[in-house]
């Protein structure tokens, strides 16, 4: 069976949600070959092994840490030829956020080969992988493969769920000569992220969403509130964004973050093309708006017609009761 290589997304060790995902998807199409890179690459081992990656190829150095993207796809492009040279390779996979889909364009590149964006589903073909997209502000679902190279495919969180599936997991150390660019572009500072407690948001599995009906910053503690009686991220639409009312970390939308929880819940948000786009792949939709009109209505599974500010407490304190 032809192998997959699974670019290993991790915080010093910890593998974060997308990339069991990745590894669910890339047994569909051969076996995953994770390649974990810097600081605690190696004990990314055994969670990675426990949801199938049947290898592990790592390396440490600090080039992955002082430099931007390039070192990283130095080492995929090391993995590339070390797999290629023992066997067919199907696809490389990597997450689908603003650096993986850096890291996949320069990979693909290099390569010689097609790449595919966001896709939110990933099967075996006749001819190799088919990846779904949602297209045009996810008006539209296509499928399409890559007929050039060893295909490329970055895949947006949340597109599956994590399936154990233990696998030997064998770790084996990557050799990585880095190119005269890898140096080019040096981090010079950090700020560490403030913590919320909250789920980052293009991973979390619900996301309550709050709009211009919001009507305030002080008022986004009620969607807050319900966002942590469910487990919840919390998002914002452009609007709410640009007034000022919560961070652009936070917004949901074309021109801020693509989410694809399980669980979608937009108050006060009209339903704007913009905002849409940002979230239309959602798999349960449900808005609460005053206004019966409002687009967003066309699009949700479970619309509520009433007051933000009565309807939200009032389902906050309902699941606050249940879970007591």
């Amino acid at each position: 069976m032809a192998e997959v290589l699974v670019y290993v997304d991790h915080v010093d060790g910890a593998v974060r949600k997308p990339t069991l995902e990745l590894l669910t998807l890339a047994r569909r199409i051969g076996e995953p070959v994770a390649v974990a890179l810097g600081n605690g690459a190696a004990d990314t081992a055994a969670t990675l092994a426990e949801h199938g990656a049947v290898k592990v190829l790592t390396h440490d150095a600090s080039e992955y840490a002082d430099y931007l993207v390039v070192p990283k796809v130095d080492a995929l492009q090391a993995a590339h030829e070390v797999v290629s040279a023992g066997g067919s390779l199907a696809a490389v996979l990597v997450p689908s956020s603003a650096e993986g889909k850096e890291i996949a364009a320069r990979l693909a590149l290099r390569l010689g080969s097609g790449i595919i964006t966001d896709a939110v589903d990933l099967e075996a073909g006749d001819e190799g992988p088919v990846a779904t997209q949602s297209v045009f502000a996810a008006s539209f679902t296509t499928k399409s493969r890559v007929i050039k190279g060893t295909p490329v495919i970055t895949v947006k969180p949340n597109s599956a769920a994590v399936e154990a599936a233990p696998a030997a997991g064998a770790v084996e150390a990557l050799s990585v000569t880095f190119s005269d660019q890898a140096t080019g572009t040096k981090v010079t500072g950090r700020t560490p992220r403030e913590s919320t407690g909250r789920p980052e948001l293009t991973e979390a599995a619900i996301v309550v969403s709050g709009g211009r009906g919001v009507n305030g910053a002080e008022n986004f503690s009620i969607i807050e509130a319900l966002a942590d009686q469910l487990g919840a991220a919390v998002g914002a639409s452009r609007a709410a964004v640009d007034a000022g009312w919560y961070p652009h970390t936070n917004q949901v939308g074309q021109t801020g973050k693509s989410v694809s929880p399980q669980l979608y819940i937009a108050n006060g948000i009209s339903g704007a093309i913009q905002h849409r786009a940002g979230m239309q792949t959602s798999k349960t939709i449900v808005a609460v708006n005053k206004d019966a009109e409002a687009p967003i209505f066309e699009l949700v599974d479970f619309g509520v017609v009433g007051d933000l500010f009565e309807v939200v407490p009032q389902l906050t304190e309902e699941i606050k009761s249940r879970k007591g």
